[in-house]
């Protein structure tokens, strides 16, 4: 009985760590405010297990030269909403590479090039975003 409870308890453990990223279309903060993009701290190489952990939410016309410390280097997968564009920055204060993202899911940022031999995983350190 207990090994069954155990695997149950796993089973569990494992399912809730998978997750659906939103549909750019209904992207909104807990309050149902527009949202311009949402950032989040994990991404997969299975795209049904990707926009998962912490999560920041950007707002339409929102500027951050310098994103919050604690998310310095950490996005790893994106959603930009419907009609927004998201540019970010490999550099704090707009400066290093430039990206530009259009309306839609990015699963997986080491699969987004940066340059000849980087990807765009835990390299954002800007980002300004429009609707």
């Amino acid at each position: 009985m207990k090994a069954f409870v155990a695997v149950l308890i796993a089973a569990l453990c494992f399912e809730g760590l998978k997750a659906q990223c939103p549909a750019p279309s209904t992207l909104q903060d807990g309050e149902g405010n527009k949202l311009c993009a949402r950032f989040f701290e994990h991404s997969s190489y299975y795209y049904d297990m990707s926009c998962y952990g912490n999560f920041l939410d950007v707002y339409p016309d929102e500027d951050a030269p310098i994103i919050p410390r604690v998310w310095d280097n950490r996005v790893s997968s994106l959603v930009v909403a419907k009609s927004c564009s998201l540019t970010v920055w490999s550099r704090s204060k707009k400066r290093g590479s430039k990206k530009k993202f259009s309306a839609g899911i990015v699963h997986y940022l080491k699969e987004v090039k940066q340059g000849l031999i980087g990807n765009w995983n835990d390299s954002i350190s800007g980002y300004y975003c429009t609707c």
